[in-house]
């Protein structure tokens, strides 16, 4: 019997990028388009192996980690949902780390983990403003705290606006260091979460997979062109997000 199409056209992507990668890609494109609204029910995991012909361990592990992220919510018995977007505060600045750790007289050391070339994949394609497929930077790392990994970033560069970022020696410049030094920043969006960790993210922290997080996700632009789309994933035990700053003439607050 041949596959359905939408099984063809995940197949015939599955060279650049995991089938469980696919699976989420094709709900977020229902959320995204408006197929699937905040509080409808997704198709059940049974259903979404017969119309997508992967298997079940594949959608299931698709299904927990977008529930990890947010962007659904699983009920035993019942079903799982488009979650409801969840309101945002202002952050107005986020210290560069190392600076902040050093500060309070702590050692301060990172692990890089990867620093290459992908296809993008739609969340990221989205974010970065670019289309699915198109080559993005991907670079992630562990900065530690006196040895005690404190965050996870997780960060995506447009090459059209950073081209020699793989160029660089990070281990002796942070990504974020290198970014605003090279490349002009005009407008900064942050957004914080909080949100169970994905497997790989807890490896890396060192924490179990339902230990809580918090997690500030930022774009950045430069004349009107996102340069980064980047986690930052802080057990939510270890660090605290918050900011102090002075006001100057009339200002609202709500």
């Amino acid at each position: 019997m041949p596959l359905p199409k939408k099984a063809q056209a995940l197949r015939a992507h599955a060279g650049s990028t995991t089938l469980y990668q696919l699976v989420k890609d094709h709900i977020r494109q229902k959320i995204h388009d408006g197929t699937w609204k905040t509080g409808d029910r997704v198709p059940s995991e049974h259903e979404l192996v017969a119309a997508l012909g992967v298997s079940r361990m594949t959608v299931h592990r698709a299904l927990r980690e977008m529930a990890d992220h947010g962007l659904l919510v699983r009920y035993a018995g019942i079903g799982t949902f488009v979650a409801e977007e969840r309101p945002q505060s202002g952050l107005v600045k986020i210290a560069d780390i190392a600076t902040e750790t050093r500060a309070r007289g702590h050692e301060y050391a990172c692990d890089l983990v990867r620093v290459g070339r992908e296809s993008a994949n739609l969340e990221v394609a989205s974010a970065l403003d670019l289309h699915t497929g198109d080559s993005v930077f991907h670079a992630i790392c562990v900065h530690r705290e006196n040895g005690v990994p404190i965050q996870v970033e997780d960060r995506y560069v447009n090459p059209k606006a950073a081209p020699a970022f793989l160029d660089q020696d990070f281990s002796q410049v942070g990504f974020s260091e290198y970014l605003v030094r090279e490349v002009p920043l005009d407008e900064v969006e942050h957004v914080v979460d909080a949100v169970q960790p994905s497997v790989e993210e807890a490896e890396l922290l060192e924490i179990k997979p339902t230990h809580p997080c918090l997690v500030l996700s930022r774009r950045t632009w430069s004349n009107r062109q996102v340069v980064t789309f980047v986690r930052c994933v802080h057990p939510g035990a270890r660090y605290r997000l918050g900011s102090r700053f002075r006001v100057n003439g009339p200002q609202w607050f709500g």
